[in-house]
């Protein structure tokens, strides 16, 4: 039987923290899901723990034979998916027990992609924060932030077709980008169902570099002129000091 969802997982050094990750899926309620874990040649136990989970037949597991990066090793996973829905989950992060239950509800009531609020962590800080989107997110919404967190993001392949992700900065925004710009609609379940740590080296804890590279999105990818450029910076600009406040 076919899974109804799929849940992509790249991996790189990630034996600290992958076991978390994946028995966070595990423990879902809802059973009927294909977890692909894409080593992305990983030099530490990775593979060591992974392969504990392997006597479980919706666990696929691939390994790079050299480093392509997150974009390629998520590509890949998404090339071998066969569920209906195609959801992320980075091997440093994990969800609550319910979040795949959650947006199969929304799915049902004919919503193609169905995203949550989530929690970040900040261990260097102790401290975590709750972040919440829009009940209904579009494409304008998501030219001025980043509204669909990768981690509680999913979207109904069958409908839309399968999104590859490009090599670049921001490059799960510039998905979910593609994704909503042919018009469809983002549901953000206002629960947090997923758990997102902050890395110390993450572009999203640099925040120079995350906004040079929304600047090149506007410009560079989408071809914006410049005066609606601006515009759509300067709101994401007035977002993220928001969310700092």
């Amino acid at each position: 039987m076919t899974a109804i969802f799929s849940v992509i997982m790249p991996a790189f050094n990630a034996g600290k923290t992958i076991c978390r990750s994946i028995e966070s899926v595990l423990n879902q309620s809802v059973k009927s899901f294909e977890l692909i874990i894409i080593d992305d040649c990983s030099t530490d136990d990775t593979e060591e723990k992974v392969s504990k989970y392997l006597n479980d037949s919706r666990i696929i597991y691939l390994r790079n034979e050299k480093n392509l990066g997150v974009a390629l090793s998520r590509n890949k996973g998404i090339k071998h998916c066969k569920g209906r829905y195609i959801a992320f989950l980075d091997s440093d992060d994990y969800w609550m027990e319910n979040k795949l239950l959650q947006q199969k509800k929304y799915f049902d009531k004919g919503y193609k992609v169905v995203c949550s609020n989530y929690y970040a962590d900040d261990d260097s800080k102790k401290k975590r924060i709750l972040r919440v989107s829009p009940e209904i997110i579009d494409f304008r919404m998501m030219l001025k932030s980043n509204f669909v967190g990768n981690l509680t993001g999913a979207y109904d392949c069958s409908e839309l077709g399968k999104f590859q992700q490009c090599r670049l900065g921001h490059e799960d925004y510039i998905m979910w980008l593609d994704v909503l710009k042919k018009g469809n609609l983002a549901y953000c379940i206002q629960e947090p169902l997923a758990v997102y740590s902050i890395s110390t080296y993450s572009l999203s804890s640099n925040k120079v570099t995350a906004m040079k590279w929304q600047w090149f999105i506007y410009r560079n990818y989408l071809k914006m002129g410049f005066i609606r450029s601006l515009y759509y910076f300067v709101n994401y600009l007035a977002l993220a000091l928001k969310k700092r406040i």
